[in-house]
């Protein structure tokens, strides 16, 4: 069965939305400053996250609550479509809140397999990975065999962008889950491009080049276009067996009652990973809803009003990072 490499992932108020755990409070210590730095994977720590973590706010790979993407195109020969929708959940994830996004697959109409993708932007600015739950809707009942959560069965976050993308800089993972089989890779292949879609005509154009090193050559290559203060306009693919090529076709703000319902269906997901993917998400915190979306006196998740950035200054060099041991949308392949 085809997995698209694309990922970007009763009423709300009647369900039960819990309390969420104390944020991150402390701050970076040991990114290099500077804007030419180039983030990779051995920078996490969760010490470089706080409350802000779910203000998703990079200027190529924007997702504020609310926002719902489509991307029309093709897998192969068969008709596709990705519906990216940012939910109003957060949840936390290897120690830090994430923003949860919520994405459906549809091939030839009929819906092949949705997703929750849990990201956060760290104090520097670099949008993370940190998991996914993707239920598969082709074959029999509704499984989710390959969900990751970083901290879990050796699966470690990577990033989605970086805080100041450029050509002619180093490769980065965007996410590992051995257990899985889920490794993604990417490479800012060309910046500053010109490029049209049904939604508009686009400048300064952020192009980033990801692949799975694994899966070569039968996968090829996804690339990505990124367009300042919009996020992903574009996927074109080079080589592989069944490329996915996709533009966006509509880009807008959900209705309050096309969220709520967004909302709702979100947490019943989050909900059905307890039981579909018990060994990954049993010990994880159940999804909560932001601060604002319910009533007052309801548990939520009140993040300060305006970001605030790092008050320390890291050192000028970043220490020798160990080897680390032993990645649909958005941020980044997906599983096959």
């Amino acid at each position: 069965m085809h997995r698209s490499r694309f990922r970007f992932v009763a009423g709300a108020l009647g369900l039960a939305v819990l309390a969420a755990a104390p944020l991150p409070t402390a701050r970076a210590h040991h990114v290099p400053a500077g804007p030419d730095y180039q983030a990779t994977e051995k920078d996490f720590a969760v010490e470089h996250f706080s409350a802000n973590s779910i203000n998703v706010t990079n200027r190529f790979l924007p997702v504020a609550p609310g926002t719902t993407f489509t991307l029309s195109g093709t897998v192969g020969s068969s008709a596709h479509e990705v519906v990216f929708t940012v939910t109003d959940l957060t949840k936390v994830v290897n120690g830090v809140r994430t923003q949860v996004l919520w994405d459906r697959d549809f091939d030839e109409g009929d819906l092949l397999e949705e997703e929750l993708a849990f990201w956060a932007q760290d104090d520097f600015g670099n949008v993370w990975l940190f998991g996914e739950y993707p239920e598969e809707h082709e074959d029999g009942p509704v499984s989710a065999p390959s969900t990751w959560l970083a901290g879990v069965q050796e699966a470690k976050a990577g990033i989605l962008m970086r805080a100041n993308p450029r050509p002619n800089t180093s490769q980065y993972k965007q996410g590992e889950a051995p257990a899985v089989e889920f490794l993604d890779v990417a490479q800012v292949f060309a910046a500053n491009q010109h490029t049209c879609v049904p939604t508009g005509c686009y400048d300064g154009v952020l192009v980033v080049d990801e692949h799975d090193p694994n899966q070569q050559p039968q996968d090829g290559h996804q690339f990505k276009y990124h367009a300042p203060d919009v996020g992903i306009i574009q996927v074109t693919a080079r080589g592989g067996e069944e490329p996915e090529t996709l533009v966006a076709t509509e880009h807008r703000m959900l209705t309050s009652e096309e969220l709520a319902e967004a909302n709702a269906h979100a947490l019943e997901l989050d909900k059905r990973a307890y039981n579909l993917a018990k060994p990954v998400y049993g010990l994880s915190e159940p999804a909560v809803l932001r601060c604002g979306t319910l009533p007052p006196g309801t548990p939520q998740v009140c993040p300060p009003a305006v970001p605030t950035p790092p008050t320390e200054a890291p050192p000028a060099e970043p220490p020798a990072a160990a080897p680390r041991e032993r990645s649909r949308v958005t941020g980044e392949g997906r599983r096959r």
